[in-house]
């Protein structure tokens, strides 16, 4: 008997895995967690029944939540991460040791410790010692914070369910307050191409560019994120992504990145016609 993992994209088109075997079916106070074991992805974590992490592309993704603002400055010391349970932002913000404090804030514990568990590729620097684990709602830690941090990095699920007030205006006041006078705050961006995700991103871009006098969205293609294209919205109040960049001192730390490199950095920032259509209307 063949099992296949399918997740719904649009009314329209699916998208399925062929698993192994299941390894792993949870339900948490906030939602279902499932881990599968496949032959193409290797193990894959969802919520809900939507993709989240697999061992196979997830270096794409935590590659460019990070790397992109810490080439931007270099300088960044104090971090908050909200969401990312799965550990991989956390993984590439280590090995930055220039970097002092990381607060990682998660809403669901199951996470962590499914992710612990299954995908240890992913969750294996959670117990650094700079790294301060709170298993709350972001919205509302966030709220507690001012002129704290260098970096944010929103690395959270779809607009709904437990991650839904970390799209609201609100939310992203409260991160712009707690970042210090030269902060940047980086989030997942979600994909321009079919309509629902579109508009997601388009009122996420605007609700970030009522408080930043700079924002920037980049992209990166990731194999299974709904339809491949998925982008990151990069928002400051002093840097610039593409002008400020740290080429040299980036350059110079010696990372070894499966995906990213400061060509890519550059390159990300230009983005295809239909998606620059998509950013105006979100701006008027």
């Amino acid at each position: 008997m063949e099992l296949w993992y399918t997740e719904q994209h649009t009314d329209n088109v699916r998208f399925s895995i062929k698993v192994d075997k299941p390894l792993y079916t949870g339900q948490s106070e906030f939602q279902r967690i499932d881990v599968f074991n496949s032959k193409e992805f290797g193990n894959f974590f969802t919520l809900d029944g939507l993709m989240m992490v697999t061992q196979k592309d997830e270096f794409i993704y935590h590659d460019m939540i990070v790397h992109v603002p810490m080439a931007t400055n270099p300088k960044i010391k104090n971090v908050l991460v909200i969401g990312a349970g799965d550990g991989g932002t956390v993984r590439e913000l280590t090995r930055y040791a220039t970097i002092e404090h990381i607060d990682m804030v998660e809403i669901d514990k199951m996470v962590v410790d499914v992710c612990r568990e299954y995908l240890p590729q992913t969750a294996c620097k959670l117990d650094d010692p700079r790294v301060h684990l709170y298993f709350e709602d972001g919205l509302k830690f966030v709220r507690t914070k001012e002129n704290t941090y260098d970096l944010i990095i929103v690395d959270s699920t779809d607009p709904f369910g437990p991650g839904e007030g970390l799209f609201t205006k609100e939310f992203y006041g409260n991160c712009y307050k707690a970042l210090k006078e030269d902060g940047i705050l980086v989030n997942q961006h979600e994909s321009p191409y079919y309509d629902e995700y579109a508009k997601s991103m388009q009122r996420a871009h605007k609700r970030i560019k009522e408080f930043f006098p700079i924002c920037r969205v980049y992209q990166a293609h990731i194999p299974t994120y709904p339809s491949g294209h998925w982008l990151f919205g990069f928002a400051s109040k002093k840097y610039d992504p593409l002008t400020d960049i740290d080429e040299k001192a980036w350059n110079s730390l010696g990372l070894k990145t499966k995906y990213y490199n400061t060509d890519i950095h550059k390159g990300s920032f230009a983005l295809p016609n239909y998606v620059k259509e998509l950013l105006a209307e979100a701006g008027e």
